[in-house]
């Protein structure tokens, strides 16, 4: 049996103490009702995960508000108060079972493909987004051409993210994660290429980042100390894999440092694969760069399935928590496997998703 200590070692994201370093990470299922409503099936979803012994479990993106930041139709949402009620079934049933849980709260911003509020998107800036729709998530042909946010709905979008922090605390939730990555409405002002603005949020690099710093700062300042307040950050998009961060580790240590500075209690890295260099300029991981200029918490998240390698990520690379996608799709009950020295399924879609069923008919 190969070591395992330091994942099965109990961790810290701010005051939340996980029992071990393995987390479920945000996974879209568009499985809620129209109306962004928690369904029972969801419930015994993320249930399946706790009885199967990770210790912590980030939720799917969830919109925050009832203007511009639904993505997919079927997303649950956290914009009213009935949608937080719903998932109090989510959060009792996770921690009955042992486990804590992040809800991931999410702006779509320019890749919405669904959104029963409104008929247009929104971003820093009009500018078509590469690539098209994810039809995995049911969508087709090229996202629609974003308009640019104006300050004032600026205001609106960082209070809509304080209410939804709000909203999830009062549901029992353990803590909040800031969806800033993979080309949703945050990353895109963190993004050159989707950020042509002029003004205090466009331009350098500490200019792009200030969004996010700010959203951080106000959710901070309302849901208090105690409750734990992350955020997700990537190089890469959804519909855009490749990008990097023009200005490299100069980039990294003025992103990181800032969010640093936020109140955050941990930062979740989400790349490819996380162990490669984040950068062709030398052999540094995106992971360890964070460590090194934000200092707090680290998830690290990227084809982390293989137990070895999870293992150096915690023990080599600084990470304080483990998060897996599709090994976690494919076996719910990885823990209890690698603990017991069994063998773990390998992730095929097909054995995930009926053959002819649509994502929210997600087999448990």
């Amino acid at each position: 049996m190969q070591n395992t200590e330091f994942l099965f070692q109990k961790a810290k994201l701010g005051n939340t103490e996980v029992k071990n370093r393995l987390s479920v990470a945000p996974m879209t299922r568009i499985s809620a009702t129209s109306e962004g409503i928690i369904t029972d099936r969801m419930v015994s979803y993320y249930t399946s995960f706790a009885k199967g012994g990770f210790g912590l479990i980030l939720t799917e993106g969830t919109y925050i508000d009832d203007k511009y930041s639904q993505t997919y139709f079927d997303q649950p949402g956290i914009a009213y108060d009935e949608q937080a009620e719903a998932w109090k079934k989510v959060v009792d049933s996770v921690h009955q079972e042992g486990a804590k849980i992040f809800m991931q709260l999410q702006h779509s911003g320019p890749l919405s493909q669904g959104n029963r509020f409104a008929g247009e998107t929104v971003a820093p800036s009009a500018v078509q987004p590469k690539g098209e729709q994810l039809t995995f998530y049911l969508g087709e042909g090229p996202f629609s051409m974003p308009r640019e946010v104006t300050k004032e709905e600026i205001n609106d979008i960082i209070k809509s993210f304080v209410s939804a922090a709000q909203r999830a605390k009062s549901a029992g939730f353990d803590g909040v994660e800031i969806h800033g990555a993979n080309g949703y409405l945050l990353d895109a002002f963190l993004t050159e290429y989707t950020n042509q603005r002029t003004d205090e949020y466009g331009g350098s690099s500490a200019n792009r980042v200030r969004l996010l710093v700010e959203v951080a700062k106000a959710i901070r300042e309302a849901v208090g100390e105690v409750f734990t307040v992350g955020i997700r950050i990537s190089q890469s998009k959804v519909n855009d894999y490749t990008y990097k961060w023009s200005g490299k580790e100069e980039d990294a240590k003025i992103i990181f440092s800032q969010l640093g500075q936020a109140g955050l209690d941990y930062i979740h890295v989400t790349e490819y694969e996380a162990w490669q260099p984040a950068f062709d300029s030398s052999d540094i991981t995106l992971i360890e760069l964070a460590k090194k200029y934000a200092n707090v918490a680290i998830i690290a998240n990227g084809q982390l399935d293989d137990i070895s390698r999870a293992e150096d990520i915690v023990k080599s690379m600084g990470a304080d928590v483990v998060a897996l996608g599709k090994g976690a799709l494919a076996n719910h009950d990885w823990f209890k496997k690698v603990r017991n020295g069994e063998a773990l399924n390998v992730f095929e879609a097909e054995k995930v998703l009926r053959p002819t069923a649509k994502l929210k008919d997600f087999e448990l």
